[in-house]
């Protein structure tokens, strides 16, 4: 129905006109500055779901943003059918804060049931384990799944965007004159509260649960309501029914905050063929740790991942890190100081520990993962805890290693400053598959490493699958011969991820690879990497680097080899 001037100015229990004074100018004021930070607040949390759980590109990340700014504009527009503001208000923020503490939660249910119907019709069925039904219906509802985030960003967007605008008509409801300065009192008090919920995202949000997060903003939404009802009793209809829907929505968050965390996360852990033993957000990343018992005497697989991508397999995470560690130090002249940039798991330092180093540095950006791995909580699983110290050897506990928690390309120009420099560099990064990583495969950022080495150094970087992603895998390379290194390029078949490469690159000298043709026989002990193997991994496919000369460096700025990475990876999807 439209509106009426009638139905915003008159009590609808007096006929009287309300009034509007200074109380009630600051309350509603204030109810909108929260509500435009919970409003952002929602942003942010659908959009930290689908990058943590769903392992979305960054791209999706703005595509929630771009989405629910959208919706917002619309939703404004449709707040003009709404009859009675006062009413509609209170109606509003009982159904946003429903919705926004919910949204998570069901969605992770929705996805992880998806996950889990091939494996019940398989077994409903009778059908052997690798003819487990993916297409179809159920390959449709596993992708439709995956926009459910987006689905709750259109409609959290429509109810947001239609807060201004009622909380516009209220208050020029209840002035006795036209307000000349409404709507830009309102966007001031609107604005000043998306910034203030903005600092409460970083601030604090961040490092606390998502869905324990999504329940304390829905809280601000549901106080709004409380508050709203308290002051504005007489103008609002059916007024008794709206207060017990707050009372009992005060319930549902109630439990939410108290067990939302726990179901969440028993929904997340569908998503994975492993049994989940262990699971932690920090500030920076979602961590997962799964366990597979093989029996026959063997010992269980454990694994790592991070944001829903596998990080190590306990089965083969020394081949990984045998062709990371090893070729770069034999390579190298001198193995007194390392550093190793990433790699807080420490599984890459204990393989570096095998050369008897004096000295070696390692750079990280998440704390909270470092020391899962150096001195894990008290809430994680003893035998998991045995697990993970037994696999990195207390590497990251050796005296001769020095922690720093710190951005790799800021952190970098620390150690320029007090003019450091290593006989070996390891880079051991995350892929190129974020903007903000992509930064850390850029000529810039290998001009910082080569001033930190010494003349008869190496360096390595993992550099994603050449077979996968070949492009992405040469670019690191050129990228490396443009900051004025001498690169070779090398790749190893890792199970967990399929062939896998690394790039190795010295200053002067002889090549890394002419280096290694050299040796014969590893100063370490190592039952599996051998200089065979080492040799070998070298050896690529005549057309391999056919198209070499037009692939791309990565330069500063370009974001080459992230669009690189994704292209590749979204083809293989």
């Amino acid at each position: 129905m439209q509106n009426t001037p009638q139905s915003d100015t008159m009590n609808p229990n007096t006929g009287k006109p309300a009034k509007l004074g200074w109380f009630d100018d600051i309350l509603l004021l204030g109810i909108m500055a929260v509500l435009a930070g919970c409003g952002l607040i929602y942003e942010y949390l659908l959009s930290h779901y689908a990058g943590r759980i769903l392992g979305a590109l960054e791209a999706a990340i703005y595509t929630m943003i771009g989405l629910m700014i959208v919706s917002m504009g619309i939703g404004a527009f449709a707040a003009r059918k709404i009859r009675c503001a006062f009413t509609g208000f209170a109606v509003l923020e009982l159904t946003v804060a429903l919705c926004g503490s919910l949204a998570i939660l069901i969605t992770a249910a929705v996805i992880g049931f998806g996950q889990q119907l091939p494996l019940i019709v398989a077994q409903t069925l009778g059908l052997p384990s690798d003819q487990l039904p993916n297409g179809g219906f159920i390959g449709t509802l596993q992708k439709l799944s995956e926009y459910l985030p987006y689905v709750w960003g259109v409609i959290l967007g429509l109810m947001i965007g239609m807060e201004i605008p009622l909380i516009a008509r209220v208050r020029q409801a209840l002035s006795d004159a036209h307000l000349t300065h409404n709507a830009g009192t309102i966007y001031g008090a609107d604005y000043i509260g998306a910034g203030i919920g903005a600092a409460i995202w970083v601030g604090f949000m961040l490092a606390i649960d998502i869905q324990l997060a999504a329940a304390l903003t829905a809280s601000f939404n549901l106080l709004a309501g409380f508050l709203f009802i308290w002051r504005f009793w007489t103008q609002i209809r059916h007024v008794k029914l709206l207060l017990a829907g707050h009372i009992a929505a005060t319930g549902v968050l109630l439990l939410l905050a108290l067990h939302g965390p726990s179901w969440e996360q028993s929904f997340n852990n569908l998503l994975y063929k492993d049994n989940v033993v262990y699971a932690k957000a920090t500030r920076f990343q979602q961590l997962t740790f799964t366990e597979r018992l093989r029996g026959n005497g063997l010992g269980p697989v454990h694994s790592l991942y991070i944001n829903g991508r596998l990080q190590f397999s306990s089965s083969d995470e020394h081949i990984y890190h045998s062709f990371l560690v090893h070729p770069t130090l034999a390579a190298s002249a001198r193995h007194d100081k390392v550093l190793i940039i990433g790699g807080g798991d420490g599984l890459g330092l204990t393989q570096v520990l095998k050369w008897q180093p004096k000295q070696v540095t390692l750079m990280d950006l998440d704390k909270e993962l470092v020391t899962l791995f150096k001195t894990p909580d008290t809430d994680m699983p003893a035998h998991l805890t045995q697990a993970l110290m037994a696999l990195n050897k207390d590497a990251l506990n050796d005296p001769r290693v020095r922690l720093i928690f710190d951005d790799a390309f800021n952190g970098v120009d620390k150690l320029l400053k007090n003019e450091e420099k290593f006989d070996a560099i390891i880079v051991d990064l995350p892929d190129p598959s974020h903007p903000d990583l992509n930064k850390l495969y850029s000529d810039a950022f290998y001009l910082k490493l080569k001033e930190l080495m010494s003349r008869d150094a190496a360096i390595t970087i993992q550099s994603t699958s050449p077979y996968h992603a070949p492009k992405a895998f040469i670019s690191v390379g050129n990228t490396l011969e443009l900051a004025g290194f001498k690169v070779d390029q090398y790749h190893h078949n890792v199970p967990s991820f399929g062939e896998w490469g690394w790039t190795i690159a010295t200053l002067s000298g002889k090549s890394a690879k002419s280096r290694l043709n050299e040796i014969q026989q590893f100063p370490i002990d190592d039952a599996w990497f051998t200089p065979e193997l080492m040799h070998a991994a070298f050896a690529f496919p005549g057309n391999f680097y056919i198209d070499k000369q037009n692939i791309k460096p990565n330069t500063l700025g370009s974001s080459q080899l992230y669009q690189y990475h994704q292209q590749a990876w979204l083809e293989n999807q």
